[in-house]
């Protein structure tokens, strides 16, 4: 009878208990704050799912999970042909390689926060270029009173923050093709449109679906730059799901709603991402 050798599993012990502490723990925290009506650290009482049925039927949510999954699916929209426009853009060779690299890389070491005092300052209509630039155009831009101003430099703000991940993760699935490819593409006087449809872009399936995950994960849990930019406003145009969150939460201390809150959301995001994930794996598995 043969035996296995499984010291090696100690190795990644590890890396499950830092696991259970980080994620597991606080998570069973949540869930047991989400069936209780906490008053004080000594005052709780057992609620079932009443939170639950409150939150799923609360204006605020639906609202809010409107206004996110229209924002992630512009994103998407937006920065992922974009990023495969940047990235079939880039030198391949020389050096302009390193100097591509380093300039898209710049805006993703840029903290949350900053990104959103930067675009503050560039948003201003008297001093920013942004927004003195759409106002000498004859359009009346001010991101601090204008909903729709305000959704578009959110939007914008994004694009210029995020594309860049996108380009350089095309970048390396570019870089990953053989150059037969290219050089049968050659010798069939194949045109650039049929190289990136048949070569390119099949080549760049699983980079995409990595991409989308991230970008959409990302997206649909925003939080800090739109909190600086326009602190949810005006009104409520820019106010997110994390950002009811946060408010239930911290501002209104209501930590049962908030935990049921959390879940749902969470489990939104698992959904919306496995189905992305089945989608895209089921196309190119028929493919």
């Amino acid at each position: 009878m043969k035996t296995y050798n499984n010291k090696a599993w100690w190795l990644v012990l590890p890396v499950f208990v830092l696991v259970a502490f980080s994620a597991i723990i606080p998570m069973m925290t949540v869930v047991n704050y989400s069936v209780q009506d906490i008053f004080d650290p000594s005052t709780r009482y057992f609620v079932g799912t009443e939170w639950y049925r409150e939150i799923l039927a609360d204006p605020r949510l639906h609202d809010s999970l409107v206004r996110q999954f229209i924002y992630s699916f512009c994103v998407l929209a937006i920065e992922v042909p974009l990023g495969i426009v940047v990235a079939l853009s880039m030198p391949r060779r020389g050096l302009g390689v390193p100097f591509s690299l380093i300039l898209l890389s710049l805006p993703l070491l840029v903290p949350w926060n900053v990104v959103g005092t930067i675009w503050q300052i560039i948003g201003r209509e008297d001093i920013g270029l942004y927004g003195w630039t759409l106002n000498s155009l004859g359009l009346d831009y001010n991101y601090a009173s204008n909903p729709r101003d305000a959704w578009i430099t959110v939007l914008v703000m994004d694009v210029w923050h995020w594309t860049s991940l996108v380009a350089l993760l095309c970048y390396s699935g570019l870089r990953s093709i053989p150059d037969v490819y290219y050089q049968a593409a050659r010798i069939d006087r194949a045109s650039h449109w049929a190289v990136f449809r048949f070569i390119q872009l099949p080549k760049l399936k699983n980079v995409l679906l990595i991409a989308v995950m991230l970008r959409f994960m990302d997206s649909f849990m925003i939080y800090t730059e739109p909190f600086v930019l326009t602190g949810g406003g005006p009104g409520t145009a820019t106010t997110f799901l994390s950002q009811t969150l946060t408010q239930m939460a911290l501002g209104q201390f209501d930590l049962g709603r908030a935990a049921a809150f959390s879940l749902i959301y969470f489990l939104i995001i698992l959904l919306v991402t496995w189905v992305f994930y089945t989608a895209m794996t089921h196309n190119d598995d028929k493919g």
